[in-house]
């Protein structure tokens, strides 16, 4: 996995935007005094006229965004997650997801691999906070590729969109024949003993301890759900039917994630043995990101750990 090509995601979606300037002509871009770290400078370099600098004004942002989608325009907006999902919360909801206006969220520099940028710019409670709100979708691509498709799947969808990005390059896992559908995950190892459902940045990880977890016996499932809400309970119900055990990892505190919407599934339609690794009631801290990525535990090593003992 170590010599794959690796992309930011936010990357990416800077890049994705630009491509569609020319086939979505109402296509807008707004971004929040931060172009450069979120990429939209790109779009911003093929389509000048349609690209809005709104200032540290991330409030007024979306509200502006919603009267452009009310207009017939899709808007992009884009900022840090933190200043999304966090500053910008009661317009999200009052302005956008309550009259569900066509209005796509792209919050980049996600969890704690925004690394030195310190713990409050690390958000890892945006997964939670858009996924309660309803008319929301919620998406968190695992590499390029996929964060690419999401881009044109959240322009074909009417409706609200917030695309979770990241600033750490991440590796390519997915081909370029990879096929994404908003409500679906994707099966990338068939296994027997347990499975690992991960998000975003860990689905990379995950894959590289499955290949540990073979060393030590235990035939692993891995699942990469991008599309959060809606989820795709069919295949998490599936796997979690054959393996009898469960294990989700995401890159966000394990209340209200990824882990809390599998709880919710298997709770209600399929009682199973479940294990969530992710930030545990507690913020992020000042380091470059590999670092923090060691210690809360976001390594191969680590979640291979954490699923053996799962699976006592």
């Amino acid at each position: 996995m170590s010599e794959m090509k690796k992309i930011p995601t936010r990357d990416s979606y800077g890049a994705a935007l630009a491509e569609a300037a020319k086939d979505y002509p109402n296509l807008i871009v707004m971004d929040a005094d931060l172009s450069c770290a979120t990429k939209t400078e790109e779009f911003a370099k093929v389509c000048p006229e349609r690209f809005f600098n709104a200032g540290i004004a991330e409030a007024n942002m979306v509200c502006v965004a919603a009267g452009l989608a009310a207009a017939g325009m899709i808007p992009f907006v884009s900022s840090f997650a933190m200043f999304t999902a966090g500053r910008a919360f009661e317009q999200i909801r009052n302005s956008v997801a309550y009259p569900k206006l066509n209005v796509k969220i792209g919050a980049t520099h996600a969890g704690i691999s925004v690394g030195e940028d310190g713990a409050s710019h690390q958000c890892i409670e945006d997964i939670a906070l858009m996924r309660v709100l309803p008319n929301m979708t919620v998406l968190s691509p695992s590499d390029d590729i996929e964060a690419r498709a999401c881009v044109k799947a959240a322009l074909d969808l009417d409706g609200p969109v917030y695309l979770r990005l990241g600033r750490a390059a991440v590796p390519v896992i997915n081909g370029a024949d990879y096929h994404f559908e908003i409500g679906k995950g994707q099966l990338l190892k068939e296994g027997k003993d347990v499975t690992i459902v991960a998000t975003g940045l860990l689905v990379s990880i995950c894959l590289e301890a499955a290949e540990l977890l073979k060393n030590e016996g235990i035939d692993a499932e891995v699942i990469n759900i991008c599309s959060i809400k809606p989820l795709d309970e069919e295949l998490i119900l599936a796997s979690a039917a054959k393996t009898g055990r469960v294990v989700t990892a995401e890159e966000h505190l394990i209340a209200g994630g990824l882990g809390g919407a599998v709880a919710e599934v298997l709770s209600a339609k399929l009682p199973t043995k479940l294990t969530r690794i992710g930030m545990e009631d507690r913020f992020g801290e000042s380091a470059p990101a590999e670092a923090l990525l060691e210690k809360f535990g976001f390594t191969p090593a680590a979640v291979c750990a954490r699923v053996k003992e799962a699976c006592r």
